[in-house]
């Protein structure tokens, strides 16, 4: 799918706004359809001067005010006329933090046919009463999408799909003033189009020009609720059935839980121990058991490691629910270890056995980083114990926004390790390419196909069936020119046993003509690798979603 995308402001009478806020959002390079929605003379006039200075802006003009809705319906229909197929639509109040719209044109870029909508962080302007009355409408939105993938549907800093959003607007006739943001939200869900929503500030500027009317607004958002929650219920089995199906792609799973959730079972840890977080634990692994495709998605892997390995140990006979949820459970136990490394609870001696550090003395002796590529195997997150020499974590913090913001309350210092990478570019590599040089040691995993570029992945033999594995880390190694290891972290008893082993020390090489055959080969090595830790820690792999059809019917050939 191509990707143009252009910038949808709707005005009505924020002439003295819109001089400081339109000339901002030309500094994007973005083309820009500004809708007046019937200003008064005196603000049309500042919006006519703008567009005749700045030729980004094209300028279109309702007669008389039809809503904030009914502006924002023209912009993004004018956007597809002109050959737009992205529209992000920003207010020209100031109330939306422009330094984040390369943000979210590129998550909209990695995901073309989603809606990408803010999900606000206000600060103390916020006018009490609109904050808590959104969560009535958070409320109906969660009951109308039997679903909380919606966070807020009131932000209206969001980039559409030109195409499938216009044609939503040719069947159904939405709200046109403050009901259209949540309406088309809500609908666009049911036709089943996927939502990321994206952290963003949101203020509420002095002179801003607020034109909520509190009675006539709410009223038309009652209504609207009221025919939504009976839209629902008639697409009352599709919406159910909505939550069975599988995603094509793991970064399609949103991250489940709360943080507030998160730091009361890292507060109960800290309280009690590991036996009181355990005693939070266990009812909260049940809720993600009972409720979440995960249960699936875990029953199917140890299915296919018993059937492919037989008997192992901590899966000694053919797994049912009762293995999926120690599964789970192992999986809690492993985010209190994360927690715990994060905040330097973890004692070298005690805690962890290192099998492979005269591999780590022989990268520092050399002077020069190494690749380490691991899995979502144990704890990765332990090794930054390992050694005083400096580790960068290559990590896409977008699909982990609550956990890692907890990692950074725990530990503010914790973050520095981390390079957050939602696209593997040439800017990337160089960073990368210098830290080897100063002798740094890059980590990251090789189970988990790119986000972007779903179908740069390769089917290899894992378990007895075709799965999929990026080719990003040989890629990478190739680009870094570095020895790879790779490296896994699993729970033994009370501790942890870290393994560093040899996987390409003389690092990898692609040649142009036998490019696809080289990366076929290291790939499959490390799957036939990550197998041999599965057999020896069968509940430690911690891939809750589809994997073995994680890239089904993309492209396979990575050149």
């Amino acid at each position: 799918m191509s990707f143009r995308p252009c910038l949808v402001v709707p005005v009505y009478n924020h002439g003295p706004a819109a001089r400081r806020t339109l000339p901002r959002l030309v500094e994007t390079g973005l083309p820009l359809v500004v809708v007046d929605d019937g200003s008064a003379p005196e603000h049309g006039a500042v919006l006519d001067e703008l567009a005749t200075r700045y030729s980004a802006i094209t300028l279109v003009r309702h007669g008389q005010n039809q809503g904030k809705g009914g502006a924002v319906i023209t912009g993004l229909r004018t956007a597809l006329n002109m050959g737009f197929t992205h529209g992000l639509q920003v207010d020209a109040d100031g109330q939306h933090a422009f330094d984040d719209i390369p943000r979210f044109l590129a998550k909209a870029q990695t995901a073309p046919a989603a809606l990408i909508a803010g999900q606000p962080e206000y600060d103390a302007s916020v006018p009490k009463g609109r904050l808590y009355g959104r969560y009535v409408t958070h409320f109906w939105v969660w009951v109308e999408t039997l679903s909380f993938a919606i966070k807020d549907a009131m932000c209206g800093f969001r980039v559409y799909p030109l195409a499938a959003t216009n044609a939503l607007f040719d069947k159904v006739a939405l709200g046109r003033r403050m009901d259209f943001d949540i309406e088309v939200m809500v609908r666009l869900y049911w036709s089943g189009m996927a939502i990321h929503q994206l952290q963003t500030r949101v203020i509420y500027p002095e002179d801003g020009a607020s034109h909520f009317k509190a009675w006539q607004d709410n009223w038309l958002i009652s209504k609207m609720h009221t025919r939504l929650f009976f839209g629902m219920l008639w697409r009352l089995p599709k919406l159910i059935a909505r939550h069975f199906q599988r995603p094509k792609h793991w970064s399609s799973v949103a991250e489940r839980g709360s943080r507030l959730g998160m730091r009361s079972l890292w507060l109960a840890y800290r309280l009690f121990g590991r036996p009181g977080f355990r005693l939070f634990l266990y009812p909260v692994m049940a809720y993600f058991f009972i409720t979440g495709a995960s249960r699936r998605h875990s029953l199917d892997y140890l299915t296919r490691l018993f059937r492919h390995e037989g008997p192992l140990p901590g899966l000694a006979k053919a797994p049912g629910l009762w293995a999926g949820f120690r599964h789970h459970l192992a999986f809690g136990e492993s985010i209190l270890d994360k927690l715990a490394a994060w905040a330097g609870r973890v004692e070298k001696q005690r805690d962890l056995r290192f099998d492979g550090r005269q591999h780590l003395d022989a990268i520092k002796q050399r002077g020069r980083g190494a690749l380490l590529v691991g899995a979502h195997l144990g704890n990765l997150e332990l090794c930054r114990a390992l050694s005083d020499q400096p580790m960068t974590v290559l990590v896409l913090t977008e699909h982990a926004l609550k956990f890692n913001a907890l990692l950074a309350e725990i530990n503010p210092a914790a973050r520095m390790n981390m390079l957050e990478v939602s696209q593997m570019g040439p800017d990337t590599a160089m960073v990368l390419r210098q830290r080897i040089d100063a002798g740094e040691l890059v980590v990251m995993v090789g189970d988990r196909t790119s986000a972007s570029k779903a179908g740069h992945a390769l089917a290899c033999d894992f378990l007895g069936e075709p799965a999929p594995f990026p080719i990003g880390p040989w890629v990478l190694a190739h680009v870094l020119e570095c020895p790879v290891y790779t490296l896994f972290c699993v729970r033994q008893g009370q501790g942890h046993l870290v393994s560093l082993e040899p996987f390409a020390p003389q690092g990898i090489k692609l040649e142009r003509k036998t490019r696809q055959q080289t990366l076929a080969l290291w790939a499959q090595r490390f799957a036939d690798r990550l197998a041999a830790h599965c057999r020896q820690a069968p509940l430690q792999w911690f891939n809750f979603f589809d994997f073995w059809q994680a890239d089904k019917g993309q492209r396979k050939d990575p050149l």
